[in-house]
């Protein structure tokens, strides 16, 4: 008898599902369906990939909330979502009628072809913005056939479809910079909690340091500011009210527990850890951890 598959079982099938011919040489692109991964029964999405490896579109009809470090911005009806890895967000359905579609993409995945684009240096995906707009049914259908035409490139056997795939994403992109940007805005009493929590999201995301390549982007509290649109100053406050330690202190003992693991579970030498975690100067590295854990990082090692 043929095994009956679950719901947990598709979500782990399409998980582990990449594009036929999608590589780290090209770059990585997938399109999902919404009404595919809405779990009704927990009120959410169970999404296949990581947020803070790719930049994703969506297209999303229904009623929801997307909350941006102090700003909740209320959603009813058809809108376009556009999100970059580099700045944390939350997405709250409030409803279970929930569908679309959307896609994910690697900066590689672009820039690896002739094109040449930065997607960061995009007004839509720029730091500070908040990238969600407000649909018409003529813009919707406009979306929609774009969406539903990746979907079948994607599942298709044209040799170029990569190509094909990256021109519809380049539209995707300039249609949203022809919106006008959701205006209903407000700030709401728990907005600490949230810049709060979306500092934490946006810290943990530069970790673990998993190669002796990777390194630190964000190394100062105004890093995480800029990133959560909020000023240093109330980045602070906020920081300091809730969890008793400065942004800095909080970043500093992130740092800390990072250099402990690499130094204890890596053969990397002391030059490599210290670049992998932002320091300019090895000597600087070792006195930060001395001074934070009484140790030098040689005789922690030990």
């Amino acid at each position: 008898m043929k095994k009956e598959t679950t719901l947990e079982d598709f979500y782990k099938e399409i998980a582990t599902k990449i594009p036929e011919g999608v590589s780290k040489e090209i770059g990585h692109f997938n399109v999902f369906e919404i009404e595919k991964l809405f779990d009704k029964s927990k009120g959410k999405h169970i999404m296949p990939y990581s947020k803070r490896e790719y930049y994703k579109i969506s297209l999303i009809k229904g009623e929801n909330r997307a909350e941006y470090a102090d700003k909740v911005i209320e959603l009813n009806g058809s809108v376009l979502l556009f999100a970059t890895p580099k700045v944390p967000y939350h997405w709250t359905p409030q409803s279970t009628e929930q569908s679309g579609q959307f896609c994910i993409f690697t900066q590689d995945f672009l820039t690896k072809s002739n094109i040449g684009l930065l997607l960061d240096d995009l007004p839509i995906f720029n730091p500070g913005s908040y990238p969600i707009f407000h649909l018409s049914e003529d813009e919707t259908k406009e979306l929609e056939y774009i969406f539903n035409k990746m979907q079948k490139e994607i599942s298709s056997e044209y040799v170029y479809k990569y190509d094909l795939l990256r021109n519809l994403v380049l539209e995707l992109i300039h249609f949203g910079q022809k919106l006008q940007p959701a205006t209903t805005l407000y700030s709401s009493q728990k907005a600490s909690d949230r810049i709060s929590s979306l500092f934490i999201e946006l810290l943990e995301r530069q970790f673990p340091i998993e190669s002796s390549q990777q390194r630190l982007v964000l190394r100062t509290a105004k890093d995480y500011a800029d990133r959560l649109a909020v000023h240093v100053n109330h980045l602070n406050k906020v920081l300091k009210e809730n969890t008793g330690k400065t942004t800095t202190e909080i970043i500093n003992s992130r740092i800390v527990q990072e250099a402990k693991i690499l130094l204890k579970q890596t053969n990397w030498n002391i030059s490599e850890i210290s670049n992998s975690l932002g320091f300019e100067e090895v000597a600087h590295f070792s006195n930060f951890f001395k001074k934070r854990t009484s140790f030098t990082p040689l005789s922690f090692r030990k």
